[in-house]
């Protein structure tokens, strides 16, 4: 895992003790509901925190692959194009998530509305 991966990580095991507190507080001062719904927001940065885990073991273990065989160049290669493929369009990487292009599967029609 990179920095910025344990990072993440972090921030959301602090946001998932934060949202246990708040569900322990309301426990004891508010609706049993809102309570309940704070326990099962509690749990979801922690799905996240896997989900960082599993990624990062991924990408060490085709690294190491890589590595340790001749086909090394054709590993990362697939790699980089798997991230490449995760990424939207080259118009919203260049103009900072503003514009799609126009045959972008994320691309949201403009509406008229303020």
């Amino acid at each position: 895992m990179n920095w910025s991966a344990r990072l993440l990580c972090v921030l959301y095991v602090g946001t998932s003790a934060g949202l246990a507190c708040t569900a322990g507080i309301a426990f004891g001062h508010g609706p049993v509901w809102v309570a309940c719904l704070f326990v099962v927001a509690s749990v979801v940065p922690l799905i996240a925190v896997t989900r960082e885990s599993v990624i990062g073991e991924r990408r060490r273990r085709l690294t190491d692959e890589a590595l340790r065989t001749d086909r090394g160049s054709a590993v990362v290669e697939w790699i980089v194009a798997g991230e490449l493929d995760a990424a939207c369009c080259e118009r919203w990487w260049t103009s900072l998530g503003r514009d799609h292009d126009p045959v972008c599967r994320y691309r949201l029609p403009r509406g008229s509305a303020a």
